[in-house]
């Protein structure tokens, strides 16, 4: 049991590090939040936005990363 937790652990972090380095970096990729599909609303004192496209792009790339670490298993 205490391998399994070891191995979780590390995934864990390892994601956390994948984040935070994305995070630190998206200021720098232009094309993140502002792809055709994102959906901005502004008004006079009120501005919305969803990302669709990026949240959908995102997600397409998370679910790559995890079926890859699933396959080498």
């Amino acid at each position: 049991m205490l391998p399994e937790l070891g191995k979780g652990l590390i995934l864990f972090g390892a994601v956390l590090v994948v984040v935070g380095l994305l995070l630190l970096f998206s200021g720098k990729l232009p094309f993140l939040g502002k792809l055709p599909g994102d959906i901005v609303i502004k008004r006079d004192n009120f501005t919305f936005f969803f990302p669709l496209a990026t949240s959908i792009i995102v997600s397409v790339v998370i679910s790559l990363i995890l079926w890859l670490i699933n396959k080498s298993r």
